[in-house]
């Protein structure tokens, strides 16, 4: 009867991690769309941590003339500024981009535990599909990686959003 139980134990907390992927991919979302209407790339990202919403960021390069501003790095400058702490162990960060090289690299140095993206980026992504940076052997630390978490919405606000720039 102890093994029936552990295992609906484990259905349901891997059923409830998903609902919580999904709520708090919801709030990038919200932020990615924040970004368009500023005239950014409509990438938004949230990073939580034990279970608590401590920072968000939206794409911001054009505005802040900061071609490190994207989401990811708003958002982790962020929590690292709430938290006074630059290392962030145990937080999760969701954006609705899987994150570039520079990005991910941020997410290394920040110590985050786990990485919730939306949709992949097949030429400039670095967490599996341009680049898997974030499971290289090289680096003293990986974070968890999740993808494909409401990509279907997180990447047609993308090309929604560059087919509006290509018919202007």
């Amino acid at each position: 009867m102890t093994g029936n139980r552990s295992s609906y134990d484990s259905r349901l907390a891997v059923h409830d991690l998903r609902q919580a992927d999904e709520a708090w991919m919801r709030r990038a979302l919200q932020l990615a769309e924040r970004a368009e209407c500023e005239g950014e790339v409509p990438i938004g990202a949230v990073l939580i941590l034990n279970g608590e919403l401590v920072a968000e960021g939206w794409n911001q390069p054009i505005s802040t003339h900061d071609p490190t501003a994207h989401a990811e790095i708003v958002a982790l400058r962020a929590a690292a500024a709430g938290v006074n702490n630059y290392r962030l162990p145990g937080a999760t960060l969701y954006v609705t981009l899987e994150p570039c090289v520079m990005c991910a690299g941020a997410l290394v140095q920040a110590r985050v535990a786990r990485l919730v993206y939306g949709a992949s980026d097949p030429e400039r992504g670095a967490a599996g599909s341009a680049f898997d940076l974030l499971a290289s052997a090289a680096l003293n630390h990986r974070p968890e990686v999740v993808g494909g978490v409401l990509a279907d919405l997180c990447g047609e606000l993308l090309r929604t959003f560059f087919q509006e720039k290509r018919d202007v």
